[in-house]
């Protein structure tokens, strides 16, 4: 399962649908790379997690976003800590930092082995 315009992208702060879009034709890429090395599963490593959180987590510390008392930040729910989740480098940025990942053989993913 892949969530599409989920947490860590653009898609909510851009058309979503051009973000949608995107998503998309990345994992039919990726589930077709899957299928021509014989990989069955495959799941973002926890250190790429943690990476790509912290990324995502220092352009938004300048930003205004991290200023205001918004549901965006999970202002609305008592003692929750304060994250901006969605990315806020641009879509063309993300776009070409997906494209990047997939060049370099997916980094940041592990793979399992079709089952026999």
């Amino acid at each position: 399962m892949f969530v599409l315009t989920g947490p860590g992208s653009p898609s909510v702060l851009s058309n979503v649908v051009v973000s949608i879009e995107q998503h998309v034709e990345w994992v039919v890429d990726y589930i077709d790379h899957m299928r021509r090395v014989g990989t069955q599963f495959a799941e973002a490593s926890h250190a790429a997690q943690e990476q790509w959180v912290d990324h995502v987590t220092s352009i938004a510390a300048d930003s205004l976003y991290m200023q205001a008392d918004s549901w965006y930040l999970g202002a609305n729910v008592p003692g929750k800590p304060r994250i901006f989740m969605p990315y806020i480098g641009g879509v063309g940025n993300y776009r070409n930092l997906c494209t990047q990942i997939a060049a370099d053989n997916y980094r940041g993913f592990t793979t399992t082995p079709e089952l026999a």
